[in-house]
């Protein structure tokens, strides 16, 4: 087992487990947000496998996944709105953690595969998980307008 590897596995047995927990059970507010985090987790831990198996289609799946996380989100944003009007939810600091590990673990991947291609891809990867989990989560607490129903 590498350093890859290892770092995988913690991502994904200890932030997505987390967040599987936190969709069921706890309030909606924590559930819709625990949902927004899976995939923002999900993504860095199939750019961990990528390098630690040395297998560029995980960065495609990884692609895919930080396309349509943040677009299911929204989904369910937009449908919630009514129910999260009056309990939004607050995790700034949580979304922040995530977004900074997204960052870290692109930056790696960038270092470890050199200029190229598949440079340019991760940091495609990159832009569209930050970005999409920061709009994602922005919406969620109703911080964007058409998503809040007043």
């Amino acid at each position: 087992m590498n350093g890859w590897l290892l770092a995988a596995t913690v991502v994904l047995a200890g932030g997505v487990g987390a967040t599987l927990w936190g969709v069921a059970t706890g309030p909606l507010r924590r559930r819709v947000v625990a949902q927004n985090l899976s995939t923002a987790l999900a993504c860095p831990g199939l750019l961990l496998l990528a390098q630690g198996y040395d297998r560029p289609s995980y960065v495609d799946l990884a692609l895919v996944l930080a396309l349509l996380g943040p677009v299911g989100t929204l989904v369910f944003a937009r449908l919630l709105a009514d129910d999260l009007a009056g309990d939004p939810p607050r995790a700034r600091a949580l979304t922040r953690a995530v977004v900074g590990l997204g960052a870290a673990v692109v930056l790696a991947g960038c270092v470890a595969t050199g200029p190229g291609r598949a440079m340019g891809k991760l940091l495609v990867v990159g832009a569209l998980l930050i970005g999409g989990n920061l709009i994602a989560s922005r919406a969620l607490s109703g911080g964007l307008d058409g998503v809040r129903r007043d």
